[in-house]
């Protein structure tokens, strides 16, 4: 029997939230209902962020509310603050599940939220105990957990304090996110090794230097079974400058089927979803599938 390992499909939020313009709510709509018909379990659809901040993302209640989404798919929404909860609970029975973010280093969070890492802490600790007594499964992600743009090596003990926090707090899921890209594979199977906070670990690589893929399979080899990924490679940090984006779904689903796990995740269906964001942009997109296709075996 094939190894399972879970994916949550992250475009329509960390995609959509980094391209310059601001895509159509129709458009959006359309995307995220053939996202939700991949056999992508989870799916995270949008954000509660202030409009001025994300105006790509403005809609976003929007989209929740019009997108026909199937009961078997888990949906996500990111949630920044107290205030973005509110936002979201008008529309409580839309979504399942809850994104609540930091960084691990003090000066990529001042940059990012304007925030400490542990007034962030406080503010999320009170946001995760009142969504879990909505009902709402809490996922913590923690971005530069890899290294900082800013300060450089991130000490590991320092990541799993805040992962710790969070689990105490209510999380049932960290992410692990290589926010701009610095990771490599030797980094990552040590980072995961016999790591254990009795909750699902995730992880959340970016293809900034073309390593997005080597870290995943270095992840799997620790024993990592949980990924966050983006169709067509959309999204990601936008430092440095003229980076690519997450690890496109498309290109982690035919490496996973490739090295015999299964996802559950039809290939083609996600390969349609991306070409249909590629005419929906109007340029090419930057995974590796999309544009090759997938692996076809001839067999007799």
């Amino acid at each position: 029997m094939p190894e399972h390992v879970r994916i949550r499909e992250v475009g329509p939020r960390d995609g959509f939230q980094n391209e310059p313009e601001v895509i159509a709510t129709d458009d959006k709509v359309r995307l995220v209902e053939l996202l939700a018909r991949t056999g992508v379990r989870r799916l995270e659809v949008t954000s509660f962020v202030r409009a001025d901040v994300i105006p790509q993302l403005a809609d976003g209640a929007e989209v929740l509310r019009r997108a026909e989404i199937p009961h078997d798919v888990s949906v996500t929404v990111l949630i920044p603050n107290e205030r973005g909860l509110d936002n979201a609970l008008a529309l409580r029975d839309r979504f399942d599940e809850v994104n609540l973010f930091l960084s691990a280093s003090e000066t990529h969070n001042r940059n990012n939220v304007n925030r400490s890492i542990e007034e962030s802490l406080g503010g999320l600790e009170r946001v995760i105990a009142r969504a879990r007594a909505e009902g709402l499964r809490c996922e913590g992600v923690i971005s530069v957990a890899f290294g900082c743009p800013y300060e450089g090596e991130v000490p590991r003990e320092r990541v799993l304090e805040i992962a710790r926090r969070l689990v105490d707090a209510g999380c049932e899921e960290i992410a692990f996110g290589d926010t701009t890209g610095m990771a490599n594979p030797v980094q990552v199977e040590s980072f995961f090794d016999e790591l254990d906070l009795g909750v699902e670990l995730t992880a959340h690589f970016h293809n900034t230097r073309g390593q997005g893929l080597a870290n995943v399979v270095a992840a799997l080899r620790a024993g990592v079974r949980s990924f966050e990924s983006s169709f067509g490679e959309l999204g990601g940090c936008p430092v440095p400058p003229g980076a690519t984006g997450n690890v496109a779904t498309e290109d982690l689903v035919s490496m996973l089927h490739e090295m015999g796990y299964e996802t559950g995740i039809d290939l083609g269906r996600v390969i349609e979803a991306a070409r249909a964001a590629q005419d929906v942009l109007g340029r090419p997109l930057g995974s590796h599938v999309l544009t090759a296709g997938p692996v076809e075996w001839q067999r007799g």
